[in-house]
């Protein structure tokens, strides 16, 4: 097999470079970043025909200015020769907009070839576009594509081997001719030495002085005398600079589309929900009714799962009692039933969960409506450092954390999208709010009102503290910017693409959570295992020793305990609770909690008479502001890719979720 040929996928944001690149790749990629930034890099590879490919998503950015980070590694990366062939994406649907990266490219010194994705979406708004003609033009292969349809890709394969045999260049003098329109260009153009930055055409360096990028002008004085460099620096004194490169880049693109493209009229026009969505009075209400419908609808989907995992938790007693009938030993048959059986059971569960919002919010991504979302809330993100696409993942995280983590996957910063996480953590999930309105209506009756809306109060200062805390580190000032964005036209779902998408997304998080659930499970219930079934292991040992500690914060050791469990699931924290003030095994009532048993029905008099009024307090915003559970944590590591934020961030809430505790029940004393 023979290997070696690296293929760079180019384009702007919701271009379909991801669908692309995940329909090529398939399972064999991997995610990390690049050395020293917060940037996302994704690299995979494919094999056809006998030949291994290498794939590299590059960022998405809408140029390759010096603006930000992603633009400045997307052209390195592809002018330092690791790219033997760039693939560039374009939106058949606006296609003006979208062929400027085409013209921003135009001058580095990489054959490649044009998408014209979404070609099918174009056909709906009735447009015609003539790929010969523009191919013509480009001097460079020019293929209309649909990144969902798997039968476009022979065409992909096949443009593909075109360019590696033929070393197409893009075809750059009529754009070149558009240049030399721009005082000071012809000046600059014939000052740049020939390969003075290697990968770059003086055209392209020329434009990019005239523009005044400060990485391509640090490159210049590096390289030139100081005598030369000064004569640039003179030259482009009086030119307009990127509003007259702009205008020479979209007269090229204008001369390519001419007689190109024949717009129709014919279109699916939803412009009524845009008057609703971009509205300054009813966008974001209409926003937040469609996140909360889109997690409603959610469970839908996910009911198939779900009863899957109460069939896995009904065969428990029967396969525990076939072990015991054949002499296992008894901790290895309450492994089985209590750790494996059970914990398979809140996997298939939850995974109904991850099943369902992926489907959906991914739908609403297909049709369009996610990049209206976007937009609504951008300014407000933008004052925590993020984009509007932040959003969704805090939205979502009222449902269930984990669906939060997944959803920041759209984000294309990875600082931005490790500082979303971060943020989204501190929103109670669907469990807190089942568990945190019945203790504060135990302790506090009518009162309890008031505690939900302190815990709703404590989230929002929460959310800013942490992103001044994080933000300082993920998101410098410079990329603290919001979206740029073109509202991608509303269009039919194709449903062959997006059932591969949730399948494989849902696949993939089945395997990371099952490996985390199942060890931090098995370790939870070791170390509460007790030989005798009742309260006993280590850390019923640890948690009555380091009571005078805990209750610094307002927990005796069995609301300690309790805490702890709710760091796996809120659920099993009620759980642990009514076994360790009713005797029982507390490892049995947490798994038990986990999978939806009901706890003691005397819980209200255990509580009440064990628990004082300012002891609750600090337990409900301990366990409310605790990590969430562990399928968060494995979906926080599979988004983030980063053992290290993960871990910083399960600390940072450990730690902030004790302060609050302590704060709570000191509060709770000067009151009770």
């Amino acid at each position: 097999m023979s290997t070696g040929v690296t293929v760079a996928l180019l384009g702007q944001p919701n271009s379909g470079k991801s669908t692309l690149f995940n329909a090529l790749t398939g399972l064999r990629q991997h995610v990390g970043n690049w050395p020293g930034k917060t940037v996302e890099k994704k690299e995979g590879s494919f094999t056809h025909k006998g030949k291994e490919y290498k794939v590299a998503d590059l960022p998405g950015s809408y140029s390759l200015s010096a603006n930000s980070d992603e633009e400045v590694i997307t052209r390195d990366y592809i002018a330092s020769g690791e790219a033997d062939v760039a693939c560039i994406l374009a939106d058949s649907s606006q296609l003006q907009r979208s062929l400027f990266m085409l013209a921003d490219y135009a001058g580095i010194d990489v054959p490649c070839f044009l998408l014209l994705n979404m070609s099918d979406v174009a056909a709906e708004q009735g447009k015609k576009i003539n790929a010969g003609a523009i191919e013509e033009k480009l001097g460079i292969p020019v293929i209309p594509f649909s990144a969902t349809d798997k039968k476009s890709y022979d065409v992909f394969y096949e443009a593909l081997g075109t360019v590696i045999k033929n070393k197409g260049m893009l075809n750059v003098e009529k754009l070149n001719t558009q240049y030399e329109s721009i005082i000071g260009y012809r000046e600059i153009y014939e000052l740049i030495p020939e390969n003075v930055i290697p990968g770059y055409s003086a055209m392209w360096i020329a434009v990019k002085a005239l523009e005044n990028d400060k990485v391509v002008m640090a490159k210049l004085r590096a390289a030139l005398d100081d005598q030369t460099y000064s004569r640039i620096e003179d030259a482009k004194k009086n030119a307009q600079g990127a509003v007259a490169t702009g205008g020479c880049k979209f007269a090229w693109i204008d001369d390519i589309l001419e007689k190109a493209v024949d717009a129709g009229d014919k279109k699916i026009s939803l412009s009524f929900l845009d008057k609703i969505y971009t509205s300054r009075i009813w966008g974001k209400p209409a926003v937040i009714l469609t996140v909360l419908l889109g997690l409603i609808a959610s469970f839908i989907p996910a009911i198939p799962l779900m009863i899957v995992g109460s069939l896995i938790l009904a065969v428990k007693a029967p396969v525990m009692g076939v072990l015991s009938s054949i002499g296992c030993p008894e901790i290895l048959t309450l492994i089985i039933g209590d750790v494996v059986i059970q914990s398979f059971s809140y996997i298939f569960k939850m995974l109904g969960f991850v099943f369902g919002v992926t489907l959906v919010f991914g739908l609403l991504e297909e049709v369009g409506v996610m990049a209206r979302i976007s937009y609504v809330f951008d300014n407000t993100m933008g004052k925590l450092g993020l984009q509007g696409k932040s959003v969704m993942p805090f939205l979502v995280s009222f449902g269930c954390t984990m669906g939060g983590a997944a959803g920041a996957r759209v984000i294309d910063n990875w600082g931005q999208k490790v500082l979303t996480i971060a943020l989204a953590w501190a929103v109670p999930c669907g469990a807190a709010w089942a568990t945190v309105p019945m203790l504060s209506t135990i302790f506090f009756g009518p009162g309890a009102v008031l505690v939900i809306v302190a815990v709703l109060l404590t989230m929002l200062l929460h959310m800013w503290i942490t992103a001044k805390i994080f933000g300082a580190k993920l998101v410098k000032k410079e990329d603290r910017y919001g979206m740029i964005m073109e509202l991608p036209p509303y269009h039919k779902p194709k449903w062959g693409a997006l059932f591969r998408y949730v399948f494989g997304r849902t696949k993939e998080t089945f395997i990371r959570v099952t490996k985390v659930i199942m060890l931090v499970c098995g370790v939870f219930w070791l170390l509460s295992y007790s030989p005798s079934g009742e309260n006993g292991g280590i850390l019923y040992t640890i948690g009555v020793a380091i009571d005078p500690v805990t209750r610094l914060f307002g927990m005796p050791w069995q609301l300690f305990l309790s805490y702890v469990a709710s760091a796996v699931g809120k659920e099993g924290a009620i759980g642990v609770i009514s076994a360790l003030y009713n005797g029982g095994s507390y490892s049995a009532g947490f798994m038990d909690a986990m999978n939806g048993a009901a706890t003691a029905g005397n819980l209200n008099e255990l509580l009440l008479a064990n628990v004082s009024k300012p002891e609750a307090l600090a337990f409900i915003f301990a366990i409310t502001f605790n990590m969430p559970c562990v399928v968060a944590l494995a979906a926080t590591y599979q988004e983030t890719h980063s053992a290290k934020w993960t871990s910083i961030i399960v600390l940072y809430y450990t730690v902030v979720s004790l302060v609050l505790a302590f704060l709570a029940y000191h509060i709770g004393l000067l009151i009770w």
